[in-house]
């Protein structure tokens, strides 16, 4: 599902103009990507937290030319979902 489905769907539930309903996703997902950029979790409750998980130095390689590069230590950005939403998913997608 693409965001623009998700705003027709909301647009059609709610009876909000696309427009309106388009500003509203955008910034709920702005407020998601900022607040996990600035280390700070998004709790949603039944749904799940997005927040900034901490990833340990490592080496990799580069294949292309057959070295050995140390990758350093970073953040990448996580959502773990609720219990009820895991449940509803394993109900519905068997």
């Amino acid at each position: 599902m693409t965001k623009a489905e998700v705003v027709s769907k909301i647009s059609a539930m709610t009876g909000v103009e696309k427009i309106t309903t388009l500003t509203v996703v955008e910034a709920f997902m702005n407020e998601i990507k900022d607040s996990v950029s600035e280390n700070e979790s998004v709790f949603l409750r039944g749904f799940g937290t997005f927040k900034a998980k901490k990833r340990a130095k490592k080496t990799g390689r580069n294949i292309k030319k057959n070295t050995t590069i140390v990758i350093p230590e970073h953040h990448i950005p996580s959502f773990k979902p609720a219990k009820i939403f895991l449940q509803e998913v394993k109900k519905k997608v068997n």
